[in-house]
């Protein structure tokens, strides 16, 4: 009797475990430009949201790279449309990524930027790259939860 109550034990807590288990939610929305390659917007997983790096494409696939602030300026609004999909919002963001092709444009990117994060802004690490996709010269990727 009491081997059969240890394997019932046991079998409720590997059910219990698996439907437990939180799974990857691949995050999209139609309000920030779908994927250029195979990867998703965001994944969601363990209540952590992690978006892939967004260049500043619009809506329609076009690019508007006139000037630093323009770029910053699309990728933050793609990246906020995507946090706000996950039920989420910029003030969730923790960490950050912004890789440039000149870091001679860091101030102009910072003042664009502190105006999404006003206070409490996220950890962040800026690196200059030799290059992006589409000729960009901005990425932004963020993690938030």
């Amino acid at each position: 009797m009491i081997k059969k109550i240890s394997i019932v034990a046991g079998v409720i807590i590997l059910l219990v475990a698996f439907t437990n288990k939180n799974p990857r939610e691949v995050i999209f929305t139609k309000l920030a430009p779908a994927p250029i390659g195979p990867y998703s917007q965001a994944i969601k997983t363990n209540g952590t949201l992690y978006v892939s790096g967004q260049i500043g494409l619009r809506l329609d696939g076009s690019f508007d790279s006139t000037s630093i602030e323009n770029e910053t300026t699309q990728i933050l609004k793609n990246i906020k449309a995507i946090i706000e999909a996950a039920d989420m919002n910029m003030n969730n963001i923790s960490k950050s990524t912004i890789y440039l092709t000149d870091i001679k444009n860091f101030a102009k990117v910072n003042e664009v930027y502190k105006t999404y994060f006003a206070c409490n802004a996220p950890a962040r690490e800026t690196i200059e790259v030799k290059a992006l996709p589409k000729g960009a010269h901005i990425e932004i990727s963020v993690i938030a939860d």
